[in-house]
């Protein structure tokens, strides 16, 4: 399959370089459009199989899949610019703008008399350059095996999850931001660690593996994360007199309405 991305910045950059890690494109049928040649180089420099243009609709023409990534005030007028050379019987159009619509996606590549093409919008977060990205996909006009075809192309980047288009800002809100917070997370106890008497790179390299084997517990087990809690959480001991603290601090609650203010 061939993919050309249109927008080669942390998103679009992103999702290049993790396409081009895998099996199922091969990087030099991979295409990245950019206005900024130096954005572009940054890429060459690391995938020189990718191809790399300034030219929007010379980068689509020859594409099984376009990728939008590009930012949301500038989607309708690269739309309006690619739309002439895209033929929508055959090309599949994926978005990952945040917060424009399939209905503004279907005004904005509307042609007379005929139909608009496979739509789908995807929210991926920035771990996708090294495959481990949470990704959410929605369709629309699409058939079963062009979404397999998507779903299938993108799990090779991470996990995917198929959602109504209405749980779209949900899911950037808990992965796209979400990765900002977890980075937020392992700065702080990296503070943490550095005032208990570590330096710096020892905190952080306990950090990372205190949460490498907490998600690996939780992914082996299934369990609710509040049962491996308790089983850490001696009456009386230390885990608790610090979880307490936290939450008198408001550590539950910042986390739900941080990811309430990401979806407003």
């Amino acid at each position: 399959m061939k993919i050309t991305i249109i927008g080669a910045g942390n998103m679009g950059g992103a999702i290049a370089c993790g396409l081009a890690q895998g099996s199922r494109v091969n990087p030099c049928d991979i295409t990245c459009a950019d206005c900024s040649d130096a954005t572009l180089e940054k890429l060459r420099l690391k995938y020189p199989a990718i191809r790399t243009t300034l030219n929007n609709r010379e980068a689509v023409k020859e594409a099984d899949m376009v990728v939008i990534a590009v930012k949301p005030w500038l989607t309708e007028d690269v739309l309006h610019e690619i739309k002439s050379e895209l033929d929508y019987r055959r090309q599949i159009v994926v978005s990952i703008v945040a917060g424009v619509t399939f209905e503004q996606l279907t005004g904005f590549l509307e042609k007379e008399q005929e139909e608009p093409p496979a739509l789908f919008r995807l929210i991926p977060n920035t771990a996708v350059s090294v495959q481990n990205s949470m990704t959410f996909i929605s369709a629309q006009g699409a058939s079963q095996e062009q979404t397999d075809a998507v779903v299938s192309i993108f799990s090779e980047l991470g996990a995917t999850m198929l959602v109504a288009e209405r749980l779209m800002a949900a899911g950037t809100a808990l992965a796209s931001c979400g990765i900002a917070y977890a980075f937020r997370y392992i700065r702080a106890a990296m503070e943490g660690g550095v005032e208990l008497g570590f330096y710096p790179e020892q905190a952080k390299d306990i950090v990372l593996q205190t949460l490498k084997g907490a998600v690996a517990l939780l992914q082996a087990g299934g369990a609710h994360p509040e049962a491996e809690i308790d089983r850490v959480s001696t009456p009386g001991g230390i885990t608790i007199r610090g979880l307490n603290e936290m939450e008198q601090a408001g550590f539950t609650s910042a986390v739900i309405r941080g990811l309430k203010a990401s979806c407003n």
